[in-house]
């Protein structure tokens, strides 16, 4: 599906070039193949600049997008691209279902140590843990969570990530958690991409709830209890709202969320 729409897309940049467009701004909340963005092995293709030089030569002027997999991606693209954040989005739900006393922010990995920090900070400075993991370069989209670093016993934790594709290591760092003694475990990710037994996995892992927001498409078959779906459109609607009127995407943010 996410090669119809990049499609779909393109033709109309294309088509809106040749209709004399005064200016084509791309809104892509969900970048296409952002997680191939650079070389893990030879002979791989670093597909994110790929999409980037397409959106150009159709015709895009500016891009924006929501929660790229690594904010590096944006030199990618000759022009303008707005990387916003959808954690307001996310914290402003999650703060209010949890006690910030016995709440305990946790990373999927050691890499995403800077999003807990941010989420912690945001919800009233909760310690932080991470889960500790190895990756097999070999085996695209699959980890083994080994151990908690950091105090989870007794404790709501919130596991935050930038998505969820098959399921499988958010649901492998939820039940390292619990057996470590954590209470409950939130689930809070930007994307959800859900794909293969994604559903099965997160509705049975033992996660209280798991959070992800509307940056693509969630068909009824990938739903399941546990699961909240939180609207982007707020969020898209006033970054576009300030590039149109000339004004600054960044304004949208608190100083060093970026």
């Amino acid at each position: 599906r996410v090669n119809d729409w990049v499609m779909e897309q393109l033709i109309m940049v294309d088509a809106l070039k040749r209709a004399s467009a005064k200016r084509i701004s791309v809104v892509a909340p969900f970048f296409p193949y952002a997680r191939q963005d650079k070389k893990h092995l030879g002979r791989e293709p670093i597909s994110a600049r790929l999409i980037a030089d397409l959106y150009a030569t159709a015709g895009a002027e500016r891009l924006m997008s929501v929660d790229l997999h690594s904010a590096q991606e944006q030199g990618f693209f000759d022009g303008p691209w707005d990387h916003l954040w959808a954690q307001p989005v996310l914290v402003d739900y999650v703060s209010k279902h949890i006690d910030p006393a016995n709440t305990t922010v946790v990373s999927p990995d050691a890499g995403r140590i800077r999003v807990a920090e941010r989420w912690a900070d945001k919800l009233g400075g909760t310690p932080l843990a991470f889960v500790h993991k190895t990756r097999d370069v070999t085996r695209p989209n699959q980890s083994v969570a080994n151990r908690v670093v950091g105090d989870v016993k007794g404790r709501t934790c919130v596991l935050v990530d930038d998505m969820i594709d098959t399921g499988g290591t958010i649901a492998k760092a939820v039940k390292v958690l619990l057996d470590a003694g954590a209470e409950d475990v939130i689930i809070a990710a930007t994307h959800g991409v859900l794909s293969g037994p994604a559903a099965e996995r997160l509705s049975t892992c033992g996660a209280k709830e798991v959070i992800v927001t509307d940056t693509l498409p969630i068909s009824e078959e990938k739903r399941f209890e546990q699961l909240t779906i939180l609207s982007i459109a707020p969020l898209l609607a006033a970054a576009i709202k300030a590039v149109f009127d000339d004004g600054s995407v960044a304004d949208l943010f608190d100083a060093g969320d970026h």
